[in-house]
Order: C-alpha cells, then sequence, then structure tokens
C-alpha cells in the first residue's frame, strides 16, 4: 500500500511540476483579471481561470492572451527523489531491480513502458555507482541515473 501511494505520488507530481511562466510571465485572462495582485490566493484564481476556460492554451498555440512560447520552461522545485522517504524506496527497488518506487521514478523520466524493464535492469546493474554512500544526495543520484542512462544506447534518447 505504501508504494502505491508513493507511486501515485511521483506520478501525480511528476505531472503537476510546473514551469516558471509556461507561456509567459503574462499569459492568460487569469493573468489579465488579476493584473498586479499577490499572494497564493490570487495565483491559484488565476490559474484556476486560465485552466478551466482553456485560454491560456489557446493563447500558446495562437500566441494572443499574452502569450509567448519562445522562451525555456524552467523549474524551480525539489527533485523528486528529494521528497522525503523516495529515495529510500528507490534504492530499496532498484537493488532488486523492480518495484513499484523504480516504476514509478522510470514514468516521471518519461521512459516508455517498452523500455521499462530494460530501465529497471539497467539500474540495478548500476546500483553501486548511482548510490556509491549511505550519504548520497539526490541531486547525485539524478545524475548518475542520467549518465547511466545517456551511455546505455536504448534509454539514451531519454536523457
Amino acid at each position: 500500500m505504501k508504494k502505491t501511494l508513493l507511486a501515485a505520488a511521483l506520478m501525480g507530481a511528476s505531472f503537476s511540476a510546473h514551469a516558471v511562466a509556461p507561456g509567459g510571465p503574462g499569459c492568460g485572462w487569469g493573468n489579465l483579471l488579476f493584473e498586479g495582485k499577490s499572494g497564493l490566493p490570487m495565483h491559484i484564481l488565476a490559474t484556476t481561470f486560465n485552466g478551466t476556460s482553456g485560454n491560456a492554451t489557446f493563447g500558446m498555440t495562437s500566441g494572443t492572451n499574452g502569450c509567448d512560447t519562445n522562451g525555456a520552461l524552467t523549474y524551480s522545485g525539489e527533485s523528486l527523489l528529494g521528497m522525503n522517504g523516495v529515495m529510500e524506496e528507490v534504492a530499496q527497488d532498484m537493488a532488486v531491480g523492480e518495484g513499484e518506487a523504480l516504476t514509478a521514478l522510470s514514468v516521471s523520466i518519461g521512459v516508455d513502458a517498452s523500455d521499462r524493464a530494460h530501465f529497471n535492469s539497467l539500474m540495478h546493474q548500476n546500483f553501486a555507482s548511482i548510490f556509491p554512500s549511505q550519504d548520497v544526495t539526490a541531486a547525485e543520484v539524478m545524475q548518475q541515473i542520467n549518465m547511466v542512462m545517456s551511455q546505455d544506447q536504448q534509454l539514451a534518447k531519454y536523457v
């Protein structure tokens, strides 16, 4: 049950991770309606209005509503592995070569279902280099995972 909740949280977090200003800093009518306002309630209202009306999506595809998709998206949140307890669950699954946390990690990275068995096997084979010590950080683990994947012909396309 714990691993199922972990997998759902990882997958939900990967889908709900927000880029900074998708479509630009003033994209959507929600931003127009609440222009100049700040604070969490105002951001939630603007985002909800943009999401329920679909005007930000329309603006990004049509280049209207203050939206511009030329800029690069960024993410300022914490790594999924950095969340409490997640790295330990992934380490346990990686050590045995399978498990829900490892599957959730592969989904969050974007590994296709057809490549997940290979991903699991490769992560298991490289466990010692991915987790070289007990005090390894989430950033170091992700760096190692990316390095291992980049050196694999089948998984390099996901890095």
